[in-house]
């Protein structure tokens, strides 16, 4: 059996791939308030203004190209058994070929119906548009986790953290909850790696900080990695 690993990544790995987040501007997303773009109640009050800023985001990331950090990922299932959770909406751990990869916020790709949440499907292209409706006749919405809504994917990514042989975190500074509990579920014999620009320059316990950016930090890691097996 192979020893299993499970990845943790963030907004840090697909900013590379130039994909911005809402971080970028003190609050702002693409010069839109978090409120108006990713809330039930920014829905709400304006569905097709949610509508365009998605297909802008889908359009992004569709021409956004995964970068060495999600590549050198996928050569660790060579000999590791791989599991990615990631807060990203993206697309680029598939394209990458990444095969086993729990999205918790949700995926650009795909669209919902906005009556009920277990109607999902794939949005073909860039756009979905007002007048898009599921099999009931409800409105689709995007696919993704807003402010203020439960993370349905919470329970199954506690369940990948079971019997965890390495633990590794990627451009993330692990301050989202529930997201950040996952670190509640490693073992005290855990190995972890965090990799990021702002980690400390320390080396505590069982975790390694390497502190650079995901396409140098992770692929000197996975050459690591492959050589303990």
């Amino acid at each position: 059996m192979k020893p299993k690993i499970v990845v943790f990544t963030g907004a840090g790995i697909s900013a590379e791939s130039g994909i911005k987040t809402f971080r970028d501007s003190g609050g702002l997303w693409e010069n839109y308030q978090i409120e108006q773009v990713a809330t039930p109640e920014g829905w709400a009050r304006n569905p097709k203004l949610v509508l365009d800023f998605y297909n802008q985001r889908r359009i992004q990331a569709n021409n956004a190209e995964p970068n060495k950090g999600h590549l050198a990922l996928v050569t660790l299932e060579e000999k590791y058994d791989v599991h990615i959770i990631t807060q990203n909406v993206d697309n680029l751990h598939e394209r990458a070929g990444s095969s086993k990869i729990t999205h918790l916020h949700g995926e650009l790709t795909k669209s919902r119906s906005s009556l009920e949440p277990s109607l999902i499907y794939d949005v073909r292209g860039n756009f979905l548009n007002m007048g898009d409706l599921c099999e009931l006749g409800s409105q689709l919405r995007p696919h993704i986790v807003w402010f203020g809504e439960a993370v349905p994917e919470m329970s199954r990514a506690i369940d990948i953290m079971q019997n965890v042989d390495v633990f590794i975190v990627i451009g993330t500074s692990m301050q989202v909850y529930p997201a950040a509990s996952l670190m509640d579920y490693v073992s005290n014999n855990t190995a972890i790696y965090v990799i990021d620009p702002d980690a400390p320059r320390v080396r505590t316990n069982n975790i390694e900080y390497i502190t650079e950016k995901a396409s140098l930090g992770v692929p000197k890691m996975v050459a690591q990695l492959l050589k303990k097996v």
